[in-house]
């Protein structure tokens, strides 16, 4: 093949890098393509003080990859020059010459392949990356990935006007890092290794020009945004007041769940409140549910002696986790409706239909769980058992609205009236019926979803006039959810007046998770950083 045909034709086409270079000829071995060129003479400039120079000291040889053509790997064979310096003040007295967009110092492939690899390392990091570049016959290294991720500049600094700041995990073990992200541009602005007050306020007081700080209720966040940005507006991010709101709301429904039973059997006639006593005496009479109530009794019991946490772990033999759930419990009742009563089977949705079976006289487990699978029920016959034993014992059909599940009552409580579907509208409006305090906590729920959703409704007078009848009224948990809003008043008033949230930083820690399990946790948080901040 001629070598003046192949730059004629082919050449400026499929490697317009090597317009500055004369191309001598091309070989095919092994699969390969070798392509033997020399530099173009011509003025170089020295690197060290940019003076021209012509005089060549010596000619050698270079060996650079690039992109492969036809699943071809392509090597370049370049021979380059060497030249002298001629300036006097200057320290070097020979250099190479280096050929832009093609040759870079000490580089082994051309520039055109280490920008792909760059971009290869940024995607999919070093693995992955490997793997994809091995299908495009450019083999590189999952560390040279790495080394070329790592070795990426940091963008160029820029001060948000609107900054999202949030905590993510850097592993387990609840290390934190702290994420921060322009609201406007929803683009990642830094990460910081540490979750506290003195990290955010030293970040904050070297980038001035920060002028609104949208947050969590985090304490160090709120410390750290008046520390350093102390003229900053502070806005407390709404879906974390209404998930705030929601756990108040579960603790409440957990206190009230033993009311609200007892309401509904009186609902009922004298036989479905006998069949009521059967089930409370069988969930009474478990195993799980007697310890617990012991656990509680000895916890407590020795908090009110004095002992630490950690003396009444070696006392009872316990481990930390459980003392402690123990004792922030403000009831039995609430650590049973975690243990038990949050728990939502696939038998769920069915009871109802099983109770008015039963009633007609179906007593046979296995043909009514035919009957519910017939329905949709995807669970087994055992569990249509355990749920019909204690009816079975005693021959007694249960009630026709027995108390739903903690979660599940909260999560109704929680939701739009309007998209609940017409069962479960129907059960809670009849345990709203029969217990009159979780009436009032769900009027109080739905003030406040209407505060946070609707834009007419968001303003500082509905907000104080909310938070004046939840402490008008006996509901100890939503108190304790105003006192929280009292202590951190204008950032709530500035998270339900103005248009600002976290939700893009949310968006950002869930990109930084994939980032995560793709670099399988190598080199560390300042490769971690880069990718984030160059992947975005």
């Amino acid at each position: 093949m001629a070598a003046c045909e192949v730059c004629s034709q082919v050449f400026p086409l499929l490697f317009p890098h090597l317009s500055g270079v004369r191309v001598l000829g091309v070989e095919e071995a092994d699969g390969a393509l070798t392509i033997t060129a020399e530099t173009r003479g011509g003025p170089v400039a020295c690197p060290g003080c940019g003076t021209a120079s012509v005089r060549v000291h010596s000619r050698y040889r270079r060996r650079l990859a690039d992109a492969a053509i036809g699943y071809r790997p392509v090597v370049i064979d370049l021979s380059v020059r060497r030249l002298f310096c001629d300036a006097a003040a200057c320290r070097r007295r020979t250099f190479a010459e280096q050929v832009p967009d093609l040759t870079f110092r000490h580089g082994r492939r051309t520039a055109a392949l280490q920008r792909t690899f760059t971009a290869i390392a940024v995607v999919l990091s070093g693995r992955a990356g490997a793997r994809l570049a091995a299908v495009l016959h450019a083999r590189v290294g999952r560390m040279t990935l790495l080394r070329l991720l790592a070795a990426l500049p940091d963008p160029a600094p820029s001060t948000p006007t609107v900054l999202g700041i949030d905590d993510f995990a850097l592993g387990r073990g609840h290390r934190a890092g702290t994420i921060l992200v322009d609201c406007q541009t929803h683009r990642p602005v830094d990460l910081l290794p540490a979750k506290d007050a003195d990290t955010v306020a030293d970040w904050l007081a070297a980038h001035p020009g920060v002028t609104v700080i949208c947050r969590d209720r985090d304490g160090a966040y709120d410390e750290g945004g008046h520390r350093g940005a102390p003229r900053a507006v502070h806005v407390a991010d709404r879906w974390h007041l209404w998930h705030n709101l929601g756990q108040h709301v579960e603790r409440a429904v957990s206190r009230l769940r033993a009311p609200l039973r007892e309401g509904l059997a009186q609902a009922h006639t004298p036989g479905e409140r006998a069949a009521a006593q059967v089930i409370a005496a069988a969930f009474e009479d478990r195993v799980l549910v007697q310890r617990t109530r012991q656990r509680f009794t000895a916890v407590h019991g020795l908090l009110d002696q004095g002992y630490a946490l950690g003396e009444i772990a070696r006392e009872l033999g316990l481990g930390m986790r459980s003392v402690r759930r123990f004792a922030r419990a403000a009831s039995v009742e609430e650590v049973l409706a975690k243990a038990l009563g949050g728990r939502v089977t696939a038998l769920e949705d069915f009871t109802p239909y099983l109770h008015r079976r039963w009633d007609q006289g179906m007593h046979s487990p296995t043909r009514l769980c035919e009957e519910i699978r017939a329905l949709g029920y995807t669970g087994t016959v055992q569990l249509v058992r355990r749920y019909l034993a204690p009816l079975i014992a005693a021959q007694q059909a249960p009630p026709a609205a027995e108390a739903p599940k903690v979660k599940r009552l909260t999560a109704w409580i929680m939701s739009d009236p309007q998209r609940l579907r017409p069962g479960d509208r129907q059960q809670l409006k009849q345990a709203l019926e029969v217990c009159p305090e979780l009436d009032a906590l769900t009027g109080h729920v739905r003030g406040f979803a209407a505060l946070v959703t609707r834009p007419g409704e968001r303003n500082r007078t509905r907000l104080r006039a909310w938070t004046t009848a939840v402490l008008a009224d006996d509901q100890p948990e939503l108190r304790s959810f105003v006192r929280g809003i009292e202590q951190d008043w204008s950032a709530v008033l500035a998270g339900v007046t103005l248009p600002w949230s976290t939700g893009v930083v949310e968006g950002t820690i869930t990109k930084t998770k994939l980032i995560k399990r793709r670099m399988y946790g190598r080199a560390g948080f300042p490769l971690l950083r880069t990718c984030v901040l160059a992947a975005q």
